[in-house]
Protein backbone atom coordinates (compact mmCIF):
# COMPACT_ATOMS: atom_id res chain seq x y z
CA UNK A 1 0.00 0.00 0.00
CA UNK A 2 1.40 3.11 -0.88
CA UNK A 3 1.53 6.60 0.85
CA UNK A 4 -1.10 8.17 -0.77
CA UNK A 5 -3.47 5.37 -0.27
CA UNK A 6 -2.76 5.02 3.48
CA UNK A 7 -3.48 8.78 3.87
CA UNK A 8 -6.72 9.02 2.41
CA UNK A 9 -7.63 5.77 4.56
CA UNK A 10 -6.88 7.94 7.61
CA UNK A 11 -8.68 11.04 6.18
CA UNK A 12 -12.03 9.15 5.90
CA UNK A 13 -11.34 7.33 9.45
CA UNK A 14 -11.34 10.38 10.67
CA UNK A 15 -14.36 12.00 9.02
CA UNK A 16 -16.29 9.08 9.92
CA UNK A 17 -15.28 9.36 13.79
CA UNK A 18 -16.34 13.33 13.51
CA UNK A 19 -19.74 11.99 12.29
CA UNK A 20 -20.21 9.40 15.17
CA UNK A 21 -18.65 12.18 17.88
CA UNK A 22 -21.34 14.73 16.94
CA UNK A 23 -24.12 14.90 18.53
CA UNK A 24 -27.46 15.14 16.72
CA UNK A 25 -28.37 18.87 15.26
CA UNK A 26 -31.43 20.65 16.70
CA UNK A 27 -34.47 21.49 14.25
CA UNK A 28 -34.45 24.72 12.82
CA UNK A 29 -36.92 26.71 14.64
CA UNK A 30 -38.72 29.53 13.07
CA UNK A 31 -40.01 32.11 15.23
CA UNK A 32 -41.69 34.95 15.01
CA UNK A 33 -43.39 33.80 11.66
CA UNK A 34 -45.27 37.34 10.47
CA UNK A 35 -47.67 35.75 7.44
CA UNK A 36 -49.75 38.20 4.73
CA UNK A 37 -52.68 38.73 6.39
CA UNK A 38 -51.03 39.52 9.72
CA UNK A 39 -51.46 36.19 11.80
CA UNK A 40 -48.06 35.04 13.16
CA UNK A 41 -46.92 31.92 14.30
CA UNK A 42 -44.65 31.66 17.28
CA UNK A 43 -42.23 28.85 18.30
CA UNK A 44 -39.99 27.45 20.92
CA UNK A 45 -38.53 24.49 21.17
CA UNK A 46 -38.81 22.71 24.50
CA UNK A 47 -38.88 18.95 23.90
CA UNK A 48 -38.91 18.53 27.47
CA UNK A 49 -41.63 20.76 28.89
CA UNK A 50 -45.29 20.09 29.74
CA UNK A 51 -46.65 23.37 29.20
CA UNK A 52 -45.49 26.25 27.18
CA UNK A 53 -47.85 29.41 26.71
CA UNK A 54 -47.42 32.32 24.78
CA UNK A 55 -47.85 35.91 26.38
CA UNK A 56 -48.01 38.94 24.52
CA UNK A 57 -50.20 42.29 24.52
CA UNK A 58 -51.82 41.66 22.04
CA UNK A 59 -53.58 38.86 24.10
CA UNK A 60 -55.64 39.76 27.08
CA UNK A 61 -54.77 35.86 27.77
CA UNK A 62 -52.18 33.48 27.28
CA UNK A 63 -52.22 31.26 24.13
CA UNK A 64 -51.57 28.02 24.80
CA UNK A 65 -49.24 26.03 22.73
CA UNK A 66 -48.96 22.89 21.42
CA UNK A 67 -45.45 20.63 20.95
CA UNK A 68 -44.69 18.45 17.85
CA UNK A 69 -42.91 14.67 17.40
CA UNK A 70 -39.74 17.07 17.31
CA UNK A 71 -40.14 19.06 20.58
CA UNK A 72 -41.02 22.24 19.05
CA UNK A 73 -44.34 24.17 20.23
CA UNK A 74 -46.02 26.15 18.36
CA UNK A 75 -49.49 28.61 18.48
CA UNK A 76 -50.77 30.57 15.41
CA UNK A 77 -52.45 33.65 16.41
CA UNK A 78 -55.37 35.37 14.65
CA UNK A 79 -54.89 38.40 12.63
CA UNK A 80 -53.53 41.39 14.88
CA UNK A 81 -53.55 44.92 14.42
CA UNK A 82 -50.33 46.30 12.97
CA UNK A 83 -47.61 47.50 15.44
CA UNK A 84 -44.90 46.52 17.38
CA UNK A 85 -45.45 44.18 20.13
CA UNK A 86 -43.64 42.90 23.44
CA UNK A 87 -44.32 38.74 24.24
CA UNK A 88 -42.54 36.61 25.68
CA UNK A 89 -43.13 32.55 26.27
CA UNK A 90 -43.97 30.92 30.11
CA UNK A 91 -42.35 27.36 30.05
CA UNK A 92 -43.25 25.35 32.85
CA UNK A 93 -43.75 28.59 35.06
CA UNK A 94 -40.75 30.44 33.97
CA UNK A 95 -40.92 32.94 31.85
CA UNK A 96 -38.14 33.76 29.12
CA UNK A 97 -37.41 35.74 26.11
CA UNK A 98 -37.89 34.06 22.46
CA UNK A 99 -34.31 32.61 21.67
CA UNK A 100 -34.67 32.41 18.00
CA UNK A 101 -35.40 36.39 18.02
CA UNK A 102 -32.70 39.13 17.79
CA UNK A 103 -35.48 41.85 18.43
CA UNK A 104 -35.71 42.00 22.31
CA UNK A 105 -37.14 44.48 24.73
CA UNK A 106 -34.27 46.36 26.36
CA UNK A 107 -35.38 46.70 30.00
CA UNK A 108 -34.27 45.51 33.82
CA UNK A 109 -37.55 44.42 34.68
CA UNK A 110 -38.60 41.58 32.42
CA UNK A 111 -37.58 39.54 29.36
CA UNK A 112 -39.49 40.01 26.66
CA UNK A 113 -39.06 39.86 22.84
CA UNK A 114 -40.64 42.16 20.46
CA UNK A 115 -42.51 41.13 17.54
CA UNK A 116 -43.88 43.98 14.32
CA UNK A 117 -46.64 43.65 12.15
CA UNK A 118 -46.18 46.30 9.80
CA UNK A 119 -50.01 45.43 7.92
CA UNK A 120 -49.64 46.75 3.77
CA UNK A 121 -50.01 50.76 4.95
CA UNK A 122 -46.95 52.11 6.31
CA UNK A 123 -47.19 53.03 10.26
CA UNK A 124 -45.56 56.27 11.29
CA UNK A 125 -43.33 53.90 13.05
CA UNK A 126 -42.42 52.12 10.17
CA UNK A 127 -39.13 52.32 8.43
CA UNK A 128 -39.72 54.19 4.93
CA UNK A 129 -37.51 55.39 2.48
CA UNK A 130 -36.69 58.78 3.81
CA UNK A 131 -33.86 60.41 4.80
CA UNK A 132 -33.00 59.10 8.04
CA UNK A 133 -31.07 60.64 11.53
CA UNK A 134 -28.03 59.28 13.05
CA UNK A 135 -28.44 57.28 16.45
CA UNK A 136 -25.19 57.44 18.57
CA UNK A 137 -23.99 56.02 22.13
CA UNK A 138 -22.99 58.21 24.19
CA UNK A 139 -21.58 58.77 27.44
CA UNK A 140 -21.24 61.38 29.90
CA UNK A 141 -19.23 61.60 33.63
CA UNK A 142 -21.23 62.64 37.45
CA UNK A 143 -19.35 62.59 40.01
CA UNK A 144 -21.79 60.37 42.30
CA UNK A 145 -23.17 58.53 39.80
CA UNK A 146 -20.05 57.61 37.78
CA UNK A 147 -19.92 56.94 33.59
CA UNK A 148 -24.11 57.33 32.27
CA UNK A 149 -25.25 56.30 29.18
CA UNK A 150 -27.26 58.19 26.61
CA UNK A 151 -28.58 57.58 23.37
CA UNK A 152 -28.92 60.60 21.03
CA UNK A 153 -30.56 61.08 17.70
CA UNK A 154 -29.71 64.24 15.60
CA UNK A 155 -31.97 64.44 12.31
CA UNK A 156 -31.14 64.52 8.79
CA UNK A 157 -28.49 66.63 7.62
CA UNK A 158 -27.01 67.58 10.78
CA UNK A 159 -23.65 66.42 9.99
CA UNK A 160 -23.75 68.30 6.48
CA UNK A 161 -24.63 71.65 8.37
CA UNK A 162 -22.19 72.46 10.59
CA UNK A 163 -23.48 76.40 11.43
CA UNK A 164 -27.28 74.74 11.55
CA UNK A 165 -28.43 74.65 15.47
CA UNK A 166 -31.25 72.99 16.74
CA UNK A 167 -33.81 72.71 19.09
CA UNK A 168 -33.78 69.55 21.90
CA UNK A 169 -36.48 67.31 22.85
CA UNK A 170 -35.35 65.33 26.60
CA UNK A 171 -37.45 61.98 26.68
CA UNK A 172 -37.15 59.90 29.78
CA UNK A 173 -37.94 55.95 29.48
CA UNK A 174 -41.01 54.12 31.92
CA UNK A 175 -39.23 52.62 35.23
CA UNK A 176 -37.69 49.13 34.46
CA UNK A 177 -36.86 50.41 30.93
CA UNK A 178 -33.36 51.76 30.24
CA UNK A 179 -31.86 54.45 27.49
CA UNK A 180 -32.57 52.03 24.71
CA UNK A 181 -35.71 51.49 24.79
CA UNK A 182 -37.07 54.48 23.15
CA UNK A 183 -35.49 54.07 19.93
CA UNK A 184 -35.75 49.52 20.00
CA UNK A 185 -39.20 49.81 21.24
CA UNK A 186 -40.95 53.79 21.00
CA UNK A 187 -39.13 54.02 17.36
CA UNK A 188 -38.37 57.78 18.60
CA UNK A 189 -35.36 58.05 15.70
CA UNK A 190 -37.79 56.31 13.08
CA UNK A 191 -41.23 58.30 14.06
CA UNK A 192 -39.39 61.91 13.65
CA UNK A 193 -37.43 60.63 10.48
CA UNK A 194 -40.82 60.34 9.10
CA UNK A 195 -42.58 63.35 10.27
CA UNK A 196 -39.30 65.48 9.28
CA UNK A 197 -39.57 64.41 5.75
CA UNK A 198 -43.47 64.90 6.04
CA UNK A 199 -42.68 68.81 6.80
CA UNK A 200 -45.21 67.65 9.95
CA UNK A 201 -42.04 68.24 12.66
CA UNK A 202 -39.50 70.35 12.97
CA UNK A 203 -35.59 68.76 13.01
CA UNK A 204 -34.61 68.33 16.40
CA UNK A 205 -32.26 66.76 18.53
CA UNK A 206 -33.46 64.02 20.77
CA UNK A 207 -31.79 62.93 23.86
CA UNK A 208 -32.37 59.54 25.88
CA UNK A 209 -30.77 59.60 29.11
CA UNK A 210 -30.55 56.25 31.28
CA UNK A 211 -33.37 57.72 34.01
CA UNK A 212 -31.99 55.75 37.40
CA UNK A 213 -29.92 56.90 39.67
CA UNK A 214 -28.18 53.83 40.43
CA UNK A 215 -25.50 53.18 42.54
CA UNK A 216 -26.63 55.86 44.59
CA UNK A 217 -30.39 54.71 44.20
CA UNK A 218 -31.03 50.57 44.41
CA UNK A 219 -32.60 49.31 40.89
CA UNK A 220 -35.17 47.20 42.99
CA UNK A 221 -36.49 51.04 44.49
CA UNK A 222 -39.58 51.02 42.79
CA UNK A 223 -41.00 53.96 40.43
CA UNK A 224 -38.21 56.23 38.90
CA UNK A 225 -40.52 58.82 40.10
CA UNK A 226 -40.01 58.09 43.77
CA UNK A 227 -38.30 60.47 45.87
CA UNK A 228 -34.85 59.84 46.48
CA UNK A 229 -34.40 59.09 42.67
CA UNK A 230 -35.94 62.31 41.71
CA UNK A 231 -33.37 64.44 43.87
CA UNK A 232 -30.33 62.28 42.92
CA UNK A 233 -31.36 62.31 39.06
CA UNK A 234 -32.51 65.98 38.95
CA UNK A 235 -28.69 66.65 40.24
CA UNK A 236 -27.25 64.57 37.55
CA UNK A 237 -29.52 65.93 34.81
CA UNK A 238 -29.35 69.30 35.39
CA UNK A 239 -25.87 69.54 36.39
CA UNK A 240 -24.09 66.84 34.15
CA UNK A 241 -26.45 65.60 31.40
CA UNK A 242 -27.67 68.95 29.95
CA UNK A 243 -24.45 70.90 30.10
CA UNK A 244 -22.86 67.65 28.50
CA UNK A 245 -25.55 67.83 25.63
CA UNK A 246 -25.40 72.03 25.16
CA UNK A 247 -21.40 71.73 25.23
CA UNK A 248 -21.30 68.62 22.04
CA UNK A 249 -24.03 69.53 20.13
CA UNK A 250 -25.34 72.80 18.59
CA UNK A 251 -28.55 73.32 20.68
CA UNK A 252 -30.29 76.13 20.63
CA UNK A 253 -30.20 76.86 24.63
CA UNK A 254 -33.04 78.48 25.39
CA UNK A 255 -36.75 77.58 26.94
CA UNK A 256 -38.39 78.20 24.18
CA UNK A 257 -36.36 75.23 22.55
CA UNK A 258 -36.19 73.10 24.81
CA UNK A 259 -39.05 70.20 25.63
CA UNK A 260 -39.09 67.17 27.66
CA UNK A 261 -41.41 64.07 27.70
CA UNK A 262 -41.79 61.18 29.65
CA UNK A 263 -43.19 57.48 30.04
CA UNK A 264 -44.96 56.25 32.94
CA UNK A 265 -42.06 56.63 35.67
CA UNK A 266 -40.15 58.76 33.31
CA UNK A 267 -43.50 60.68 32.72
CA UNK A 268 -43.98 61.59 35.79
CA UNK A 269 -40.34 62.70 36.38
CA UNK A 270 -40.54 65.05 33.67
CA UNK A 271 -43.40 66.77 35.15
CA UNK A 272 -41.23 66.98 38.26
CA UNK A 273 -38.14 68.38 36.12
CA UNK A 274 -40.27 70.34 33.40
CA UNK A 275 -43.36 72.11 35.39
CA UNK A 276 -41.43 72.83 37.93
CA UNK A 277 -38.60 74.12 35.46
CA UNK A 278 -41.16 76.05 33.15
CA UNK A 279 -38.24 79.04 32.71
CA UNK A 280 -36.01 76.08 30.98
CA UNK A 281 -38.54 74.01 29.02
CA UNK A 282 -41.37 75.58 27.74
CA UNK A 283 -42.85 72.16 25.99
CA UNK A 284 -43.69 69.54 28.64
CA UNK A 285 -45.37 66.47 27.55
CA UNK A 286 -46.66 63.64 29.77
CA UNK A 287 -47.42 60.31 28.51
CA UNK A 288 -49.32 57.94 31.17
CA UNK A 289 -47.40 59.83 33.91
CA UNK A 290 -46.98 58.06 37.03
CA UNK A 291 -47.83 60.09 39.59
CA UNK A 292 -49.92 59.56 43.07
CA UNK A 293 -52.32 62.19 44.57
CA UNK A 294 -51.05 62.51 47.87
CA UNK A 295 -47.53 64.15 46.12
CA UNK A 296 -49.48 66.23 43.75
CA UNK A 297 -48.64 69.22 45.74
CA UNK A 298 -44.89 68.42 47.06
CA UNK A 299 -43.78 67.42 43.41
CA UNK A 300 -45.73 70.19 41.86
CA UNK A 301 -44.73 73.10 44.20
CA UNK A 302 -42.99 75.53 41.81
CA UNK A 303 -45.85 75.59 38.88
CA UNK A 304 -48.58 75.83 41.63
CA UNK A 305 -47.18 78.43 43.40
CA UNK A 306 -47.68 81.13 40.53
CA UNK A 307 -50.05 79.69 38.10
CA UNK A 308 -49.78 82.81 35.96
CA UNK A 309 -46.39 82.46 35.63
CA UNK A 310 -46.72 78.86 34.66
CA UNK A 311 -49.20 79.39 31.92
CA UNK A 312 -46.86 82.18 30.71
CA UNK A 313 -43.77 80.12 30.30
CA UNK A 314 -45.50 77.02 29.00
CA UNK A 315 -46.12 76.75 25.27
CA UNK A 316 -47.42 73.33 25.63
CA UNK A 317 -48.36 71.32 28.72
CA UNK A 318 -49.54 67.95 27.47
CA UNK A 319 -51.06 64.80 29.07
CA UNK A 320 -52.11 61.05 27.13
CA UNK A 321 -52.97 58.24 29.15
CA UNK A 322 -54.90 55.14 27.52
CA UNK A 323 -58.39 54.54 29.11
CA UNK A 324 -57.55 51.30 30.18
CA UNK A 325 -54.32 52.02 31.80
CA UNK A 326 -54.16 51.76 35.36
CA UNK A 327 -52.62 55.34 35.75
CA UNK A 328 -56.00 56.75 34.21
CA UNK A 329 -57.71 57.31 37.07
CA UNK A 330 -54.79 59.46 39.17
CA UNK A 331 -54.46 61.43 35.65
CA UNK A 332 -57.97 62.35 35.90
CA UNK A 333 -57.66 63.59 39.38
CA UNK A 334 -54.38 65.82 38.66
CA UNK A 335 -56.08 67.14 35.75
CA UNK A 336 -58.80 68.39 38.17
CA UNK A 337 -56.35 70.09 39.87
CA UNK A 338 -54.99 71.84 36.74
CA UNK A 339 -58.44 72.83 36.01
CA UNK A 340 -58.74 74.29 39.87
CA UNK A 341 -55.45 76.55 39.50
CA UNK A 342 -56.57 77.14 36.07
CA UNK A 343 -53.15 75.92 34.51
CA UNK A 344 -53.74 75.42 30.94
CA UNK A 345 -53.03 71.85 29.44
CA UNK A 346 -53.96 69.48 26.70
CA UNK A 347 -55.22 65.60 27.07
CA UNK A 348 -55.60 63.23 25.17
CA UNK A 349 -57.42 59.98 25.70
CA UNK A 350 -57.16 56.77 24.30
CA UNK A 351 -57.55 52.92 24.16
CA UNK A 352 -55.75 50.56 25.08
CA UNK A 353 -53.65 50.22 28.66
CA UNK A 354 -50.18 50.98 29.87
CA UNK A 355 -48.36 50.27 26.76
CA UNK A 356 -45.55 51.20 24.62
CA UNK A 357 -48.01 50.95 21.58
CA UNK A 358 -50.06 54.16 23.19
CA UNK A 359 -46.31 55.89 23.45
CA UNK A 360 -45.34 55.81 20.04
CA UNK A 361 -48.93 57.39 19.08
CA UNK A 362 -48.13 59.66 21.62
CA UNK A 363 -44.95 60.80 20.34
CA UNK A 364 -46.29 61.26 16.75
CA UNK A 365 -49.02 63.47 18.33
CA UNK A 366 -46.75 65.65 20.31
CA UNK A 367 -43.64 65.84 18.08
CA UNK A 368 -45.24 67.87 15.57
CA UNK A 369 -46.62 70.76 18.21
CA UNK A 370 -42.89 71.44 19.59
CA UNK A 371 -40.97 74.48 19.12
CA UNK A 372 -43.37 76.22 16.92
Amino acid sequence: MNIRKIILLLILASRSLLCVAQPNSLPNVVSPEVHIDNSVTFRFYAPKATTVTLNAQFEKSPLLMTKDQQGIWAVKTAPIKPDMYPYSFNVDGVSVADPNNTAIFPNEGFQNSVVEVTGSTPLVHSLQNVPHGTVSYRYYQSTELGTRPVVIYTPPGYENNPKVSYPVLYLLHGTTDIEETWTKVGRANIILDNLIAQGKAKPMIIVMPYGRAFPVISKSSGSLRNWDNLQEFKKDFFGNLMPFIEKNYRTINNKDNRAIAGFSGGGGTTLYFGFNNSDKFAYVCGFAPGMLKNEFDRNNEAAFKDPIQTNKNLKLFWIGVGKDDMLYGVNQEFMQVLDQKKIKYESLFTEGGHTWMNVKYYLSVVAPKLFK
